[in-house]
């Protein structure tokens, strides 16, 4: 056994600091920028999903929202069926072979592209259980005032489904950090990338498996922490003022709900 691991970690720290910082600055770019992407992408998708029609619609516009949503259906199937590294495969080197070099992609572009389209595909499945997880009174009463389909959606749907989505949100950016480590097969400079050149120069395997994966976990624990607070953020004050004329309202303490007597009430 190598008793001086310490003193290899501290040597491959003091030649390729650099090389490793930069390789994780690449994927946390790649993994913020395509996990943002994704999130539009599968909010998009989710909608389309859940696209309905009555019996009274035109036949055309049921045939519409039908192809449509098989469309999507077989992206999101197909996406989140096979490995992003084939995914990266057939994107930077098939599409050139199958188009005759029409579609080709340099390597940054490719990276980005095959990233935000497979967490687009996992997002589209969440955006769409968010969506149908909101109790459908929130539709009709939303409908009764007289809001057509687009302002229901916006103003009273997804921002409830933004905020029950946030924990998966969270889940999606952690899992691209660390699934950013197979672009290195089309040659994009990420943290995996750094370390398996550095461990073809020294052989120091070990050593430089050890600083790669603390580097992960620095990445994901700071993002962990970054998205608990703003979930915390979104949830507002734990006290809110009633909406009432009633002048006795607020002095009857009808307005407070005190964090203790909240968990009194989960201890009975």
């Amino acid at each position: 056994m190598n008793n001086n691991i310490f003193g290899d970690i501290a040597r491959l720290w003091q030649e390729a600091a650099p090389q490793y910082l930069r390789g994780a600055g690449n994927t946390l770019l790649l993994a913020v920028v395509a996990t943002a992407a994704g999130c539009i992408i599968g909010l998009l998708c989710g909608i389309l999903q859940t696209l309905s029609y009555s019996k009274n619609d035109l036949a055309i516009k049921k045939v519409l929202i039908n192809f449509i949503k098989a469309v999507v259906r077989v992206y999101v199937e197909v996406f989140r069926g096979t490995p992003m590294i084939l995914q990266a495969v057939f994107i930077f080197f098939g599409l050139p072979y199958l188009t005759n070099n029409v579609l080709r992609f340099d390597v940054i572009t490719a990276a980005y592209l095959v990233v935000s389209i497979n967490t687009g595909a996992y997002m589209a499945e969440t955006v769409r259980g968010g969506i149908l997880s909101i109790d459908k009174g929130q539709t009709e009463g939303a409908m009764a005032i007289g809001m057509n389909h687009f302002q229901t959606m916006t103003k009273v749907i997804l921002p409830q489904t933004l905020r029950n989505i946030i924990p998966q949100i969270g889940n999606n950016l952690i899992i691209n950090i660390k699934d950013t480590s197979v672009m290195f097969i089309i040659g994009y400079a990420e943290l995996f990338a750094a370390h398996k050149s550095y461990v073809g120069a020294t052989y120091l395997y070990f050593p430089s498996a050890v600083v790669t994966m603390i580097m992960y976990l620095i990445m994901t624990a700071v993002c962990s922490l970054l998205l608990r607070l703003w979930e915390h953020l979104m949830d507002g004050p734990e006290n809110f003022n009633l909406a009432t004329t009633d002048s006795l309202a607020l002095t009857s303490g009808m307005n407070n709900y005190p964090a203790g007597r909240r968990r009194k009430r989960w201890e009975r």
